[in-house]
This record gives C-alpha cells, sequence and structure tokens, in this order.
C-alpha cells in the first residue's frame, strides 16, 4: 500500500474517532445506567455493576452527612439522594445499598438524615438539610427523592436561595397531599382526576403511621378507627383542624411543584401499595412543563414487582431512559 493511501485511511480513522468522541460516553453513560438498574432492582442478586465498578469512597461529611465517590466521575452531576422512611437515616443498609450503587454508576452522591423520616413523622423542617447540601456547591444538581421524602425534596427544590442549582428532580413513588395520603394510610382509598380505588392495609402498619404522627391525626379520627367504621374515619378527616390542614398542606409537594425550576421526572408503580400512583399524577398536573410521569408494572414502591418477563423488558427501557436523564436532562 502507498504511502498517500495509508495516510489517506489514517485521517479518515482520526476523523472517524473524533466525530464518535462525544458519543462514546454517552454509551459508556448507557452501560452504567443499564448495570445500575439491573443491580438495584434485583437487590443485588444480579451484580451487573458491582461486577465491573471498583468499590467507592464513602466519606463523612458531617455527623449527620456522607459522600460516596466512585471511580468514573466525569459527565455525571453530584446527587443529592432524600429518603423515605430511613430509621437509621444514611446509615440505613438500603439506603447505604443504593448510594454506592449510584457513585458506581458515576455520581457524586450526597446522602444527608432527615431526622423526621427516621422516625417515619412528615415534618417540614426536614428540607432544611436538603437546602443546606444543595448550597454547599452550586452544582448543577441531580435530586433523587425516594417515597416520602418528596416532601423535603420538592420544598427544597422550590426554595429561592437554591432553585436554580437544581437542573433535575427524580422522585421515585412520591406522595403529592399529605392529606390524600393520610387518608390513604387511614382508609385505603385513593384516587384523582376520574381514577379511583381502595387497597386493604396491614393494621400493624396503620397504627405504626399513627403513633409517628399522632399530631396529625385527632381524637375523633382514632375513634372512628377503633370502631372499624370508614365513613366516620372520612368524616373526621373531612373535619380537621385548620392547624393540622396548614401542617398538611406544607408537607404536600404539590403546592411546592409550581415553584420548582428544574425537570421533574415522576416514577410510580402501579402496584404501590404505600403511596398510590395517583399522587404522581397530581404532582404532574400542578406543573405539567418539563414534567415527565412514568406509571410502571414492573415496579411496586422503591422495589421490583413480580411480572413477566416482557413486563420488566418493557419498563426497564423506560426506567433506563428516566435513569439517564439524571446525567443529561436539559
Amino acid at each position: 500500500m502507498r504511502q498517500p493511501e495509508v495516510a489517506g485511511r489514517l485521517a479518515a480513522l482520526a476523523l472517524a474517532l473524533i466525530l464518535a468522541a462525544p458519543v462514546v460516553p454517552a454509551v459508556f453513560s448507557l452501560v452504567l445506567s443499564a448495570a445500575f438498574l439491573a443491580e438495584f432492582l434485583t437487590d443485588g442478586a444480579l451484580p451487573a455493576l458491582r461486577s465491573v465498578t471498583p468499590t467507592p469512597r464513602r466519606e463523612s461529611l458531617s455527623p449527620s452527612a456522607d459522600r460516596w465517590i466512585g471511580a468514573w466521575l466525569g459527565t455525571a452531576p453530584p446527587l443529592l439522594l432524600v429518603h423515605g422512611y430511613a430509621p437509621e437515616g444514611k446509615d440505613d443498609p438500603r439506603l447505604a445499598r443504593a448510594a454506592r450503587l449510584l457513585a458506581r454508576a458515576g455520581f457524586d452522591v450526597i446522602v444527608p438524615t432527615l431526622p423526621g423520616l427516621t422516625r417515619g413523622r412528615l415534618r417540614s423542617e426536614d428540607a432544611a438539610p436538603v437546602v443546606q447540601a444543595l448550597a454547599a456547591q452550586p452544582g448543577p444538581w441531580a435530586v433523587v427523592s425516594v417515597s416520602i421524602g418528596a416532601a423535603p425534596a420538592f420544598a427544597a427544590a422550590a426554595d429561592a436561595s437554591v432553585r436554580d442549582r437544581v437542573r433535575v428532580l427524580l422522585a421515585l413513588g412520591p406522595h403529592a397531599s399529605a392529606m390524600e395520603t393520610l387518608r390513604f394510610w387511614l382508609t385505603g382509598a385513593f384516587g384523582f382526576d376520574g381514577i379511583s380505588g381502595r387497597v386493604a392495609h396491614d393494621p400493624k402498619l396503620v397504627r405504626a403511621f399513627l403513633d409517628a404522627n399522632a399530631d396529625l391525626v385527632d381524637a375523633s379520627t382514632r375513634a372512628a378507627l377503633a370502631a372499624s367504621d370508614p365513613t366516620a374515619v372520612e368524616r373526621a378527616l373531612d373535619s380537621l383542624s385548620p392547624a393540622v390542614r396548614d401542617v398538611l398542606d406544607r408537607l404536600s409537594p404539590v403546592g411546592a411543584m409550581p415553584s420548582v425550576r428544574a425537570r421533574v421526572i415522576l416514577i410510580h408503580g402501579y402496584a404501590d401499595r404505600a403511596v398510590p400512583y395517583t399522587e404522581s399524577l397530581r404532582l404532574a398536573a400542578a406543573r405539567p412543563a418539563r414534567t415527565d410521569v412514568m406509571l410502571l408494572q414492573a415496579v411496586g414502591h422503591v422495589e421490583a414487582a413480580p411480572g413477566s418477563v416482557w413486563r420488566a423488558a418493557r419498563d426497564g427501557v423506560r426506567l433506563l431512559l428516566a435513569f439517564h436523564a439524571l446525567r443529561y436532562a436539559t
């Protein structure tokens, strides 16, 4: 082969590599995202990400916040993981496992402890650690909230002092209205925009919820529950004092949603028995622009739901795109 031909082919190869360079990180990111989801949804039974990535480093930022740093940092934004009910806060084993996996997938992960949610209590002051974490660096941030962690996550993402630092907010199994979530837990009834249903809750879980949130439920509601009278419970809830209603309003992400400037991705399982999927619909209706809702059959609350391989594969593709958006959302 003549030298000009060699030089020409080398130049063509160099040009191809230059043109492909921007694509390679995106493809690599998709591979990491797919491996993350495979391992997360199988609760570690399929170590797809763990087997190909080094163990992340865990740093203590304070007694109530940790940072998880992986080896593949680069294009990913810092990620703030806002937990739901987690008795051990940032040290909760399932939360730590999720943070570790996110770090393996290339995110610089910050995990604060939210004191109220360690006891299953909805409290507006739990937004303060989230705001504090966002204020610590300019971002742009990706925020992931889990379950009732939506209340502090959306409150922080709407806070004028830090909301411009949040690029994307992904909420898994979020509630929109604290009032409707309370109704759901006490009566099993849910509904929004013509959709309605009812589920039966384990009485032990209901009692635990009541004990953790005693100040949100008055004596008449407790009496109606003790008498197993759903109609009386509904009447009692409709007659809650203005003070309690004010607290519930402040704990409702639907009120903060219009002030959130980030792209919002809502992921909810049809089979969710902790927070009904209609809550994501209610939340999206409060700010339809730049809000995506994914209702999935392959997801329960924050775990995989049993079902067919086809259903899991179909929903898995949608989850992959949502997870990928954490890195590249605009």
